[in-house]
């Protein structure tokens, strides 16, 4: 994914609040802790109910969805088929990486 198609997705994410591109953008690249009121993991639970799994794979590295990922995450995804997804993802992901580790 280029910086372009990056920067329009979220853009799409913060049609809503006066957040810059910018600031969402290092935030999700750990440049900086907060962006507007969203934190590291208040982004990436708004980015897993807004795109699907494999543009996530575009925006994160494996080791970040891991570790942000987690059990709280899951929780507090507003739709129960996304939390059953989610818990499954997860669930694999640490097969792979026990596996490869």
């Amino acid at each position: 994914m280029d910086q372009s198609e990056k920067i329009k997705l979220l853009r799409a994410l913060s049609w809503d609040y006066n957040i810059p591109v910018e600031d969402l953008d290092a935030l999700l690249t750990g440049f900086t802790d907060i962006a507007g009121h969203y934190d590291k993991h208040k982004l990436f639970i708004k980015i897993l109910e807004t795109y699907p799994w494999f543009t996530i794979l575009q925006l994160y590295p494996i080791k970040d969805i891991t570790e942000l990922l987690t059990e709280k995450a899951i929780m507090q995804l507003r739709q129960p088929s996304l939390r059953k997804q989610y818990e499954f993802i997860k669930k694999r992901l640490q097969e792979i990486i026990s596996v490869s580790g």
